[in-house]
Order: C-alpha cells, then sequence, then structure tokens
C-alpha cells in the first residue's frame, strides 16, 4: 500500500515539490535537498531526503535539534517547516521503501544512546514514517518521553485503522502547526 500511495502522491504533489525546490534555490542556493542519516526498520541506516530549510553549513554550525527562532533556518525554511513542505522529498524514501507513511519517525543513529536496548529494538521492529502517533497527537511539542511512549504505543497497536486515523489527524494538525 506505501508503493501505491507513494507513488500516486509524488504524481500529484510533483508540481508543489518542483515550486518548493525553485523556492529553496532561489532563497539560499543549492542544494535544495538534505539528506541525513537516519536508522530505519531493523536498525538498518539509509538516507532520509527533506528540503534544505537551514543554510548550508547548518550542520556544522549548531546543533542536531532545532530550536523555534533558530537563525539557520532561512527565510523559505520557516515557510516549508511551518506547512511540512520540508517532508515532501521522503515520498521518496517511502516508494523506494526506505520508510512508511505511518510510523515512528526514524531516528538519528546517535539517539540510540537515548533509550534503553528493549526499546530500541522494539522500537526499530517496523518502517519508520513520515507521520507517526507522536507527530499526529504532539507535533514537535512532544517530549522525548512521550514521543517514545507513543512510538511504542503505535508499534504495539500497529493496524491498517490506526494508519488511517494517523493520517487523518496528521493532516488536521497540519494547518498552521508545523515544525521547528
Amino acid at each position: 500500500m506505501d508503493l501505491v500511495l507513494s507513488f500516486i502522491a509524488l504524481l500529484l504533489l510533483s508540481p508543489l515539490m518542483l515550486v518548493t525546490a525553485a523556492a529553496v534555490a532561489a532563497d539560499s542556493g543549492r542544494p535544495v535537498l538534505f539528506v541525513q542519516r537516519r536508522v530505519g526498520r531493523g536498525g538498518r541506516e539509509f538516507g532520509m531526503l527533506k528540503f534544505r530549510s537551514m543554510a548550508r553549513d547548518a550542520a556544522a554550525t549548531g546543533p542536531h535539534y532545532t530550536a523555534s527562532n533558530d537563525p539557520r533556518i532561512t527565510r523559505v525554511g520557516r515557510f516549508i517547516r511551518r506547512t511540512s513542505l520540508d517532508e515532501l522529498p521522503q515520498l521518496l524514501n517511502v516508494f523506494k521503501g526506505d520508510m512508511s507513511l505511518v510510523g515512528p519517525r526514524p531516528d538519528l543513529p546517535a539517539q540510540r544512546a537515548d533509550y534503553s536496548e528493549a526499546d530500541w529494538i522494539e522500537r526499530c521492529s517496523v518502517r519508520p514514517g513520515i507521520t507517526g502517533l507522536a507527530q499526529a497527537r504532539l507535533r514537535s511539542q512532544a517530549t522525548p518521553a512521550q514521543r517514545l511512549a507513543l512510538d511504542l504505543q503505535y508499534v504495539r497497536e500497529c493496524s491498517l485503522a490506526l494508519d488511517f486515523r494517523i493520517l487523518l489527524w496528521t493532516l488536521a494538525r497540519l494547518r498552521g502547526h508545523g515544525s521547528n
């Protein structure tokens, strides 16, 4: 289902993705995509795609997390983060099989240290998603403990019906409540 839905979404959203790419390039140059190593199912690493929303040297000039008024975020970057347009390239990750539409958000490899071994293994037992229970419920305001609890709840209760509800909740939360 992820393959079919991501293909349809890529076709339908390709004009919006082209406009977003052009806006990023016009605002802060190239590259327009940002690739970051993330951890997927079974602990396998992959390159997660996003439209670049920060200055090109952002990774070298600050922490891996982003604060609300982070000066590294570009003008267009603020808009695409607020509207979650920066996440659209992850449809390619879904199409490739690295991610799912719904699942726990993929962590950075360094974040493994934040989990117990059992929690990490359980969390990595499913494909990570573009959106998940934590994002649908609390968006970027979730504390690490809340995020972990919701991610593990998803792993334990995952079903097609839950995925559909999470997609609907995510769409409802997107109206003006993006991430940092």
